[in-house]
């Protein structure tokens, strides 16, 4: 039989865990940040990843597992996979963020396609945004491990209203180089300084009962396209 944990006697020197913790939180909002030296180094000897291999066939399975569609092609063939997946939705207008690469919304272009693209602007609203039917964005980088893709507001992807508010969200990760293995990778590749948008598959929330309940607080549909090939 192993031998009981003994608390620290009450009037120990050294402080227990609550107290540094607690500690640490007024020292971090007093409004006074200590000087780099001065900051607790923090152990990162865990391992940064678990695999290293077949990250682009990981990040799909982990998508689907979350409910998101998941589709694969090549950088000549996006245009038509994102007209495909706007008319299976019945989709007539997509918000469009800046610096998205126009060659993706080729087709949408033609009048007869019969869809409005929505530029992105200052004057537009949730209102407005409410009623636009899609939105197509790029992201920053996805996480193959947790299947998750992480939008920082770059060119591409638009403020964060703009992929929460319209209720079809297509989202293209090019492959492989936007594809990490991890969290613990990932995070050197972010801007804290930029607002952040994680997400894993379509929003969803479940009520007292546990029934799912998707669309609550974003798009209700979400297809990823996992683009490869040539670099550009």
């Amino acid at each position: 039989m192993s031998p009981t944990p003994q608390s620290p006697p009450p009037n120990s020197a050294a402080p227990t865990a609550r107290e540094e913790i607690l500690a640490r939180i007024r020292r971090s909002t007093s409004g006074h940040a200590r000087p780099a030296a001065e900051v607790d180094a923090v152990s990162r000897d865990y391992l940064t990843a678990h695999v290293h291999d077949g990250l682009i066939d990981l990040l799909a399975e982990n998508l689907a597992d979350y409910r998101a569609k998941v589709h694969r092609c090549t950088r000549a063939e996006i245009p038509g996979v994102v007209a495909k997946l706007l008319s299976e939705q019945g989709d007539r207008s997509v918000a469009v963020p800046d610096g998205l690469p126009e060659a993706w919304l080729e087709e949408l272009r033609a009048p007869e396609a019969g869809v409005t693209l929505v530029p992105d602007s200052a004057a537009l609203t949730a209102t407005d945004l409410d009623a636009v039917d899609a939105v197509v964005s790029g992201c920053a980088l996805a996480i193959a491990e947790t299947g998750t893709i992480v939008l920082d507001a770059g060119p591409g992807q638009g403020r964060r209203m703009l992929t929460l508010v319209p209720d079809h969200h297509i989202c293209v990760v090019r492959c492989p180089e936007q594809v990490v293995a991890s969290v613990p990778q990932a995070m050197p590749l972010l801007d804290p300084g930029r607002p952040q948008t994680w997400i894993a598959g379509p929003s969803a929330t479940s009520d007292i009962e546990l029934d799912r309940v998707e669309g609550v607080h974003g798009p209700r549909r979400l297809d990823v396209i996992l683009i490869e090939g040539e670099a550009g």
